[in-house]
């Protein structure tokens, strides 16, 4: 089971994400490093543990209020092994051309963003290798509920996220991730929100997930090096 740290961008720092109420998010504290700037906590993260992949969350680009594609572009010529999966909002593919331009990037499509599912297709015509993000909040999915019945619309990924589970610390919704690889055990399942350390790690390697984000496990300790070696 891979383990992708996650960062959540906006107004040029990273933040701390709690439950998907975005509003009150706030400039990152960490145990790993004192300052904010994407670029450090992602030279901080991988000095902890030689992740290969890196997730960002640009909460700008997803309100329609600017984006990091700068920031991210610059993240990926410092570090020329990671690889970015990077959700910015994507509803239409004419959206994803200027990002396609920044090396070792893989487009993460979140169901909030879409309009019709029928929007997932054209945008995957473009970048076939995007991952989807089927999105919750409250146990109610968030886009087109088309989507979240019909696998067969799915790519070869597709993340598990429950926004309000997000730096709360309640643990995983393996109900939900369960129902998830029941229903579609040829795709990639990846669970996001809600790890609290390594017995839910263990739970969810055992259940077949194929990658966790996790950002506040890492940034208060929880997870330290010794745990993150035994998966990176």
């Amino acid at each position: 089971m891979l383990i992708v740290p996650v960062i959540d961008l906006m107004g040029g720092q990273v933040v701390h994400a709690r439950r998907g109420d975005r509003s009150k998010y706030r400039p990152l504290e960490s145990a790993l490093v004192r300052s904010s700037d994407p670029a450090e906590v992602v030279r901080a993260l991988l000095a902890a543990a030689a992740f290969p992949v890196v997730y960002a969350a640009d909460l700008d680009a997803i309100l329609e209020r600017g984006d990091h594609r700068d920031t991210l572009k610059q993240i990926a010529n410092r570090f020329p092994s990671l690889t970015l999966w990077v959700d910015a909002g994507f509803a239409q593919a004419s959206q994803l051309q200027p990002w396609t331009r920044i090396d070792r990037l893989v487009p993460v499509i979140g169901s909030e963003s879409l309009a019709r599912a029928d929007d997932l297709a054209a945008l995957l015509s473009v970048t076939p290798h995007a991952i989807l993000s089927l999105d919750t909040r409250a146990d109610q999915p968030l886009g087109p509920a088309a989507l979240f019945d019909e696998p067969q619309r799915w790519p070869d990924r597709v993340v598990v996220m429950t926004l309000d589970r997000v730096g709360a610390g309640e643990g995983p919704a393996l109900a939900r991730l369960r129902a998830t690889l029941e229903r579609a055990p040829a795709k990639k399942v990846i669970a996001a929100g809600g790890v609290r350390g390594t017995l839910d790690l263990e739970a969810l390697a055992a259940m077949g997930v194929h990658a966790v984000l996790i950002a506040s496990a890492i940034h208060d300790g929880t997870l330290d090096r010794a745990a993150l070696a035994r998966y990176v």
